[in-house]
């Protein structure tokens, strides 16, 4: 089932590409380090890293990868993350494209990377399609990312409610998703049938002001969002979280997730 096009997906994230960087958790890296350990993965392989948005996955591999080349349907996105692989000094490719473009000419991949993207995909589609790419021993991994219940995260229903607020009118939102197979059921019936999970808990120390840049990061929050309103959101979320945060400094717990893909048969 197709949620999101390619079109859709550019103007979904116009907006919200630029407050991606400073916004979205990255992920921790020391599961970066054990995916790649538990991949095998080699400074001669290759990497594909689908849907990279602002170039995360892409800039956190390339320095244990022989190439990653990155793809997303949206120029800002792609215009961030060559920004963000700059910064780094990694050498990426970044491709503007979507998962229907996936075919032979990629090449071979020992992994495949998909970060918070996979279900904006039609995922199994997407998954026969790179049965073809995904080189014999290699993996597909889904990366996500939440906060846990634990106290310092008690910040997160004023941040919920905030976000419910200006995302009421998103009809691709998570309730619209609710009904859909899970990852697992969709990866347990192709070729990458199978599965294990990791995850990596780690506190951090993130300014007050991130967490604007975090709503504003969520296409769903611009469905409520006329541009104009941008310092109305800023200052809403601000006041909510408030209360959460030391000299300007809220303490959360973030957990990276990794689940790993691999064909149970030859």
């Amino acid at each position: 089932m197709t949620l999101i096009t390619p079109a859709e997906a550019t103007e979904r994230f116009r907006n919200a590409s630029q407050y991606y960087t400073t916004g979205r958790p990255t992920y921790p890296p020391l599961l970066i380090d054990r995916v790649a350990d538990l991949i095998g993965l080699q400074r001669t392989d290759r990497v594909l890293d689908l849907g990279t948005g602002p170039g995360f996955l892409a800039i956190d591999f390339a320095p244990r990868a022989g190439h990653v080349t990155a793809i997303d349907p949206s120029a800002d996105m792609l215009g961030v993350a060559r920004t963000n692989a700059a910064r780094a000094v990694v050498d990426v490719t970044f491709v503007q494209g979507s998962s229907y473009d996936l075919d032979p000419g990629f090449g071979q991949f020992r992994l495949v990377t998909i970060g918070r993207a996979f279900h904006w995909m039609d995922r199994e589609d997407t998954l026969r399609r790179l049965d073809g790419l995904v080189e014999p021993g290699g993996a597909i991994v889904l990366f996500s990312d939440k906060s846990p219940d634990v106290p310092a995260n008690a910040w997160t229903a004023a941040y919920r409610a905030v976000l419910d607020r200006y995302s009421a009118e998103d009809k691709l939102g998570a309730s619209s998703r609710a009904s859909l197979p899970s990852h697992d059921a969709v990866l347990l019936t192709s070729p990458f049938d199978a599965i294990e999970r990791h995850s990596v808990v780690e506190r951090r120390a993130t300014p007050l002001e991130r967490f604007a840049d975090r709503l504003l990061s969520l296409g769903a929050a611009w469905t409520g969002l006329d541009p104009s309103r941008v310092l109305d959101a800023t200052n809403e979320i601000l006041a909510a979280l408030a209360p959460y945060a030391r000299e300007g400094i809220i303490h959360e717990v973030v957990e990276g997730q990794a689940l790993i893909a691999r064909r149970s048969r030859p």
